[in-house]
């Protein structure tokens, strides 16, 4: 079979690569500047669309220049783990039982990211930069209960928040 016309992109694609150009440019960038930057193979309508979605997706800022807009990362986006943080963020606002959500999501993570994200939780400070001692080893000792959402029914093996182990 014979493909016709250009190849399509992979679906978020086109907001990675504007992200990228944004975090690298360190300022408010215009959808000229932008465009330039990607290389101006896409259509400025394009490249005006991406920073749209990602605005009203609260991934960027913009501010009035002229009769345009320039862009920036949001304070929660200026980096890629900033991006991801969100993303789960507004993946559990989506959801009425937050506990069940959290306690499955838990339930998947390896014994190291748990024992990570219970330091995290531990240090309170440690979250805003990465920083929880560096080497994954966390303080928790698993004391969570299946019925607080801690996916643990008695503190040892992985649950689903239904207090079963794994």
């Amino acid at each position: 079979m014979t493909v016709i016309g250009p190849q399509r992109r992979h679906p978020g694609e086109l907001e990675a690569d504007v992200l990228a150009v944004l975090w690298a440019g360190g300022r408010a960038l215009t959808p000229g500047d932008i465009q330039r930057a990607l290389g101006g193979d896409l259509a400025r309508t394009t490249v005006n669309t991406i920073l749209s979605r990602l605005h009203e997706k609260g991934v960027l800022v913009r501010h009035r220049v002229g009769r345009a807009f320039s862009y920036a990362p949001a304070q929660e986006a200026q980096d890629a783990p900033g991006l991801a943080a969100r993303r789960m963020r507004s993946e559990l606002e989506k959801e009425a039982d937050r506990q069940t959500v959290l306690a499955r999501f838990v339930s998947g993570l390896s014994d190291a990211d748990e024992q990570l994200l219970r330091s995290l939780l531990a240090d309170g400070d440690g979250a805003a930069d990465g920083a929880a001692g560096g080497d994954g080893a966390g303080s928790g000792a698993g004391g969570g209960t299946a019925s607080d959402g801690g996916g643990r029914a008695d503190g040892g093996g992985r649950g689903d928040g239904r207090g079963e182990g794994r």
